[in-house]
């Protein structure tokens, strides 16, 4: 991660700032930090899917330049909800990625999936601080998105808790006495579920995090702990770290977020509450820091820590995800496409909970190791991955049981 760039509220001015996937759960939490303190934040642009209401009432709150929906059949109801207001409307991809260009000092890229890369490169290639929640993004285009962040001197800014637990304990500028790190996961909804209820699990089930409030789709990750495997390839881009660096610990209070060992025995850990809000808001005032509603800590209350090394028979994406970052090439782009597909398919009770990691893994066995050097090439994969990912679907009776 590049950290030359110099924003102009790190000299205590407003910071301007872009917001990509405003009404979603990261994207609706770093609104409130902005609604809360608006003389130090002037908002340049704010990025929805297809929620006009929402987000025009997110622009008026913030009286931003620009709303642009990536759905062109909300732009009638933007437009409307926006007359009057002096804020600007669009719609459609290329009006996202003209957002997401705009010149501001801040941008949160938090489009789930695959959808956010383009936008993703266009706010990376002003060379500004890019605060990153759409870890797919990184997955599926790691080399071309590190590529583009060292030619434009840009600032990467992991919004992941994990992530962003890492690069606090790093602060201390010994990154070359690093001796491994550690990511930890709640353990989801079924940490000490059998096979065979997980065999059964139904959407709403797979969607009852016991920790954290998040989207359908991370939530479905974290259910399979592709979520965590993701945070491995995406750890090994951000801290240019090998596999045999990272590893993961099931921690069910989440209370460590994540910890750095040094060669010296030294330990740092980064703890917090379960908020969303203290990582988004570490990066929004980074370097500097700003206050948050957030609960506070209190580890009387806690009482206690528990740790455990994560099943891989049970949740066996977490080792795909390994293989994948062990294998490189395009692999990732393949693995990240074919989970969208699966996770998608399981919310639509077409498959069974077992069947998303299966289905990875057959799509990953099914198209080897190719190259993704380029974006052209990230793009073309991540299409083919998708096709074979429905194809490799199991046939709809196999998930009678989630119906």
């Amino acid at each position: 991660m590049n950290a030359s760039h110099s924003s102009s509220s790190s000299n205590g001015t407003v910071r301007s700032v872009t917001v990509l996937g405003s009404t979603g759960s990261v994207g609706t939490q770093t609104i409130e930090l902005l609604v809360a303190d608006p003389e130090r934040f002037r908002v340049r642009a704010l990025v929805a899917g297809r929620n006009a209401a929402r987000l025009a009432e997110q622009a008026i709150a913030l009286r931003a330049e620009i709303a642009v929906v990536a759905d062109p059949a909300a732009y009638a109801d933007l437009r409307d909800a926006l007359a009057g207001t002096g804020i600007e409307a669009a719609a459609g991809i290329d009006a996202v990625i003209a957002a997401a260009a705009l010149d501001a000092d801040w941008t949160m890229a938090a489009i789930t999936g695959a959808a956010g890369l383009a936008s993703t490169l266009a706010a990376i290639r002003r060379g500004a601080f890019i605060a990153l929640a759409n870890k797919e993004a990184l997955v599926c285009a790691g080399d071309v998105m590190l590529r583009a962040v060292k030619q434009a001197g840009a600032t990467l800014l992991p919004v992941d808790s994990e992530h962003n637990a890492i690069f606090q304990s790093l602060a201390d500028g010994n990154r070359g006495a690093l001796e491994k790190i550690i990511l930890t996961a709640s353990g989801g909804p079924f940490r000490t579920a059998s096979l065979q209820e997980m065999e059964r699990a139904t959407p709403e089930m797979a969607l009852r995090h016991p920790v954290w409030s998040m989207g359908a789709k991370i939530s479905i990750d974290s259910a399979t702990m592709m979520n965590k495997g993701l945070e491995v390839i995406e750890a090994a881009r951000l801290f240019d770290l090998d596999a045999a660096e990272i590893d993961v610990l099931v921690h069910p209070q989440s209370v460590i977020h994540g910890m750095v060992y040094y060669r010296d025995g030294s330990v740092l850990a980064q703890l917090g509450s379960p908020d969303m809000r203290i990582p988004i808001a570490h990066t929004l005032a980074w370097p500097k820091r700003m206050a948050t509603t957030s609960r506070r800590l209190d580890l009387a209350t806690v009482c206690r820590l528990d740790f455990e090394a994560p099943d891989l028979k049970r949740f066996p994406a977490l080792r795909i995800a390994r293989e994948v970052l062990q294998t490189g090439g395009g692999t990732p782009t393949i693995l990240n496409a074919a989970n969208e597909i699966a996770v998608e398919a399981f919310l639509k009770k077409r498959i069974g909970f077992l069947d998303i990691s299966q289905t990875v893994e057959r799509v990953l066995l099914q198209l080897g190791t190719p190259r993704a050097d380029t974006l052209d090439d990230v793009v073309a994969l991540d299409a083919a991955a998708r096709r074979a990912a429905e194809l490799a679907l199991p046939a709809a009776a196999h998930a009678a049981h989630t119906v």
